[in-house]
């Protein structure tokens, strides 16, 4: 059996990192994550001088996900509301698509949540949102216990075809429940 863990990137990872998971413009997870934005993968050098320090070392919003200690994607973290820090969610990519129906995303975004719900962060709800495209997301965050929290129809425009925005989350009480049934 495969072991999953997620854990905070290495300085000197930051390299392997970004070859792992930025380097291909075409890779199989940017058809996936937010793709309606357009967003440019970040150059080597951003990402070693500015994004990496910044977002994954000093205030580590991304964690690595390593499958049997290689890094293969990372679970990160954000605050909808910005400076106010009341309404916080999580994302999750497995740059790899090899690694993709084996459970690891299920098993990372799982260490993920507890790990902010225990040791992160004293909110009462911890949400995820994605897009009615990926059907694997919206499985995942079911499959772990996230409730389908809203829908807002048609708002992701993507290869000519509109879909749904869908919100997921998880209040802290519900989530600790869960964990308790579970071991």
């Amino acid at each position: 059996m495969t072991v999953v863990k997620i854990r905070p990137v290495q300085a000197s990872e930051l390299t392997q990192l970004w070859r792992l998971g930025f380097s291909q413009p075409q890779a199989a997870w940017t058809q996936w994550n937010g793709p309606y934005f357009k967003d440019q993968l970040p150059s080597q050098q951003a990402f070693e001088t500015v994004i990496g320090p910044r977002d994954w070392l000093k205030q580590p919003k991304n964690w690595v996900i390593t499958v049997d200690d290689q890094i293969v994607g990372n679970v990160n973290q954000h605050f909808v509301d910005g400076d106010l820090k009341r309404w916080l969610e999580v994302g999750i990519l497995i740059y790899d698509d090899r690694h993709w129906g084996q459970q690891v995303g299920r098993r990372a975004l799982t260490l993920w949540l507890t790990h902010l719900f225990t040791e992160v962060t004293t909110l009462p709800h911890i949400g995820l949102t994605t897009w009615s495209g990926n059907t694997r997301m919206m499985h995942l965050a079911a499959a772990i216990g996230l409730n389908l929290e809203g829908r807002i129809p048609q708002v992701r425009y993507w290869q000519g075809q509109y879909y749904d925005s869908v919100k997921y989350g998880i209040l802290r009480s519900d989530w600790q429940l869960l964990q308790l049934k579970s071991h």
